[in-house]
């Protein structure tokens, strides 16, 4: 049942966007293609430079850093600049944002990021000495630490952002987790990075979460999947060999800024899946 009629449009408002997807005309994105660097995670700490030059000769252009392998900003800003590449966002889990904040801040602003991205919230709890799966007054603590965080990424000239995986598509106690951080996140300080790949696991649709409203929804992380009859864990190819249909999540996401393509494994090799990828979604029509 919808409550108001406020709820209403929204809803309707959202199938409407997703009903018409396949009648606008066909586009491209209009952006550089991004990489989120922990698709190379075992190639960098063996060759740093070498690595971000070949992402760069595959196709990509923009990446998001998932780690920096005991290199200072310097270092980092150096290596992108050399490779031809703008790393414009990074990722931390949420112990490691809540333990160590202005550290994290002072690196991002030396690299020149523009978003800092919670990656997980595993194993936080509004109860430190907890353990076990997060209940729902753990997610609002959380929620409460990301707009916290937020205040403060916002006041250091970057904006703070959301990563999901599947458990933030858990329901507890009849809430939908996602939906609680939609609503109480603060949109000033908050924005969200949808992992399509990972609300497609869920069961749940990315599109209709972008609909509600696009203007959450700044950064995408794009991978392609297929899901295994009798097993938890998915296929996960290169784009286009799977079974997300991106034509509607892209029509929805009206106020993306980047996307981030995350190969999370490689049937074959690693940079010419990557070259793939990257061809895959500069031609991509949706």
């Amino acid at each position: 049942m919808i409550a108001s009629r406020r709820d209403f449009l929204k809803v309707a408002g959202a199938a409407a966007v997703i009903a018409g997807a396949g009648k606008a005309e066909a586009r491209t994105l209009k952006m550089p293609v991004g990489l989120e660097l922990y698709s190379v995670r075992e190639m960098l700490p063996k060759d740093f430079q070498g690595t971000l030059n070949q992402v760069h000769a595959a196709g990509y252009g923009v990446v998001e850093a998932a780690g920096y392998y005991n290199h200072s900003a310097a270092e980092v800003l150096s290596a992108m600049n050399s490779a031809g590449l703008r790393c414009i966002s990074a990722h931390y889990p949420l112990a490691l944002l809540e333990a160590q904040l202005d550290s994290i801040v002072s690196y991002a602003k030396a690299l020149g990021l523009e978003y800092i991205i919670c990656s997980s919230s595993d194993g936080t709890h509004r109860d430190p000495n907890a353990h076990g799966e997060p209940t729902l007054d753990d997610w609002h603590w959380r929620i409460e630490q990301f707009n916290r965080i937020g205040a403060t990424v916002k006041s250091a000239g970057m904006t703070f952002g959301i990563h999901n995986h599947t458990p933030e598509f858990a329901t507890i106690d009849g809430v939908l987790v996602y939906d609680e951080i939609m609503k109480l996140t603060d949109p000033s300080v908050v924005t969200l990075q949808m992992d399509c790949g990972w609300v497609y696991r869920a069961g749940h649709s990315p599109a209709e979460f972008i609909a509600r409203d696009p203007s959450r929804f700044e950064l995408l992380h794009v991978k392609d999947m297929i899901l295994v009859p009798g097993s938890s864990e998915p296929k996960l190819p290169v784009m286009g060999k799977g079974n997300i249909d991106y034509k509607p999540i892209l029509r929805a996401a009206t106020h993306l800024k980047y996307y981030f393509i995350e190969q999370e494994e490689f049937d074959g090799d690693p940079m010419t899946e990557l070259r793939e990828d990257a061809d895959y979604m500069k031609h991509f029509n949706y």
